[in-house]
C-alpha cells in the first residue's frame, strides 16, 4: 500500500473516533438537561437522517471535486456541528448537522480507494477501513464514557492555559472540546491527502435526473437474485446493530446497575466481538460460499434474548463478545458479497449510495420503533425478547427466500437442458 492509503486511513480513523465519542457526550447532555429517554435513541436518528436524504446526490458531489478534498469540508462540517452543541443548541439539531458531515463524507472515503489502488487491492484496503472503523468504534464508545466521566472531566477541566480563559467550565463542553480537536486532527490529514487526478468530467447536476438515476440503481440490485439477500441481510443488521447500542445502555443501567460511563465499556466488548468475528470470517468464508453463513444471523438473534436472564456483569462481557462475535462473522461475507454485486451490476460509488440508503433507512426505522416502545414505558425485557425473535425470524425468512431464488434457478436451468 502508498503512503497515500495510510494518510486516508489515519483520517478515517480520526474522523470515526470523534463521531463515536460524540454520540455518549451528546447522550451525557440529554441526561444533565434531564431529557426525557425517548430521546436518546433520536440522537442516532438524527446523525443517519441526512444518509437517507441526501443518499442520491453525495455520490455525485464526491466525484465533482478532488475526494481529499470532500473529505476536508465535510470534517469542517462536523466541526461547525460540535461548535453548534458549545453554543447551546439542542443536542439533537447539533448532532444531525455532524450526520450531514458524516453522509458527505462517506462515499468519498470509499471512492478514493477505487482512484488509488489497483483492483487486486481493494478486498484487503476494505478490510482495513472495516477494520480501522471498527477499532475506531471501540476507541470512541471507551473515549466518551472516560470524556463524561468524573475523573476524565476533572482531568480536562484542571488543564489551565496560562493567560487564556477558554470559557470551557462544565463536562459536557470539556469533552466536546477534545472531540473538536480529534476532528480537526482528521482535517489535517485530510489535506495531506494526495490528489490522485481523477476527475469526472460529466457529472449529473440535475436533482430530478440524480433520483432517477438512483431508484434505477437501487431497483438493480434488489431485482439481482444475489443481490437482494445480501442487501437485506446487511440492511437488517445495521438497524439491529444501531438499536442494540441503546438497548445495552439501557440493559446496562436496568439490570447491572451500571453509570452511563461504565456501560460504554460493554458496546467496546460487542464491536470487539464483531472484530474477532469479521477477522474470522475474512479467513474462513470465500465470496462464493458467503450466503452460507445466514442461519448464524438466525443463532444470533436467538442469543441476544438471553440477556434478559442475565444480572451479573461478569456473564454480561462473554455473552456481549459473543453475539458481537456472531454479528462480524455474519456480517462481512454479506458485505463483500454485496459489493462484488454491486461492482458487478453498476459503479461502486453508486452501489455504496444504494447500501447507505437501505441501511440507513432501516437505522431510522428500527430506532424509531424503539423510542415508540420508550415513550409508552413498554418493559425493557419485552424490548429485548422482541428484538432477538425479529432479528430471528426475518433472517429466517431471508433464507428461506434465498432458498426459492435456488430453486426456481435449478429448474430454469433443468428447463434449458430438456429443450437441448
Amino acid at each position: 500500500m502508498n503512503r497515500g492509503f495510510y494518510t486516508i486511513m489515519a483520517a478515517q480513523f480520526f474522523s470515526s473516533l470523534a463521531d463515536n465519542a460524540l454520540l455518549f457526550v451528546a447522550i451525557d447532555v440529554l441526561v444533565t438537561m434531564n431529557a426525557p429517554a425517548s430521546l436518546t435513541p433520536l440522537l442516532k436518528l438524527s446523525f443517519v437522517l441526512f444518509y437517507v436524504l441526501l443518499a442520491a446526490f453525495v455520490g455525485a458531489f464526491a466525484d465533482s471535486l478532488p475526494k481529499g478534498r470532500v473529505m476536508f469540508i465535510a470534517n469542517l462540517i462536523k466541526v461547525f456541528g460540535c461548535a453548534l452543541m458549545f453554543m447551546t443548541v439542542h443536542p439533537l439539531l447539533a448532532y444531525a448537522v455532524v450526520g450531514f458531515g458524516a453522509a458527505v463524507y462517506s462515499p468519498a472515503k470509499y471512492g478514493i480507494l477505487t482512484e488509488l489502488l489497483p483492483p487486486e487491492k481493494l478486498v484487503p484496503a476494505n478490510g482495513w477501513i472495516e477494520g480501522l472503523t471498527v477499532m475506531s468504534i471501540i476507541f470512541g464508545t471507551v473515549l466518551g464514557g472516560a470524556l463524561v466521566s468524573d475523573k476524565g472531566s476533572a482531568l480536562i477541566l484542571g488543564l489551565d492555559l496560562p493567560f487564556i480563559d477558554t470559557g470551557i467550565d462544565t463536562v459536557s463542553e470539556a469533552a466536546m472540546a477534545v472531540v473538536v480537536v480529534i476532528y480537526l486532527l482528521a482535517a489535517l490529514f485530510n489535506l495531506r491527502i494526495p490528489d490522485t487526478g481523477a476527475r469526472y468530467e460529466h457529472q449529473q447536476h440535475n436533482p430530478m435526473k440524480l433520483i432517477a438515476d438512483f431508484a434505477n440503481c437501487s431497483a438493480t440490485l434488489w431485482k439481482d437474485k444475489l443481490g437482494q439477500i445480501s442487501l437485506a441481510v446487511t440492511t437488517l443488521f445495521w438497524g439491529a446493530g444501531a438499536t442494540l447500542q441503546f438497548i445495552v445502555l439501557k440493559w446496562a443501567e436496568r439490570s447491572l446497575h451500571m453509570p452511563l460511563d461504565k456501560a460504554t465499556s460493554l458496546i467496546g466488548v460487542v464491536a470487539i466481538g464483531v472484530a474477532v468475528g469479521a477477522a474470522m470470517a475474512a479467513h474462513v468464508v470465500p465470496l462464493r460460499k458467503s450466503l452460507t453463513v445466514i442461519p448464524v444471523g438466525i443463532v444470533m438473534g436467538l442469543v441476544v434474548t438471553i440477556m434478559v436472564f442475565v444480572h451479573e456483569v461478569i456473564i454480561a462481557y462473554p455473552l456481549l463478545a459473543l453475539i458481537g462475535f456472531l454479528s462480524g462473522f455474519f456480517l462481512v461475507p454479506m458485505n463483500a458479497l454485496l459489493q462484488h454485486r454491486g461492482h458487478v451490476l453498476m459503479s461502486a460509488g453508486h452501489s455504496i449510495a444504494v447500501q447507505n440508503f437501505n441501511e440507513n433507512l432501516s437505522i431510522l426505522t428500527m430506532l424509531a420503533l424503539y423510542a415508540i416502545m420508550i415513550t409508552l414505558n413498554v418493559d425493557l425485557t419485552i424490548i429485548i425478547v422482541l428484538f432477538g425473535l425479529s432479528i430471528a425470524g426475518i433472517t429466517f425468512l431471508i433464507m428461506r427466500r434465498h432458498q426459492y431464488n435456488q430453486a426456481q434457478h435449478d429448474s430454469l436451468a433443468l428447463i434449458g437442458e430438456h429443450k437441448h
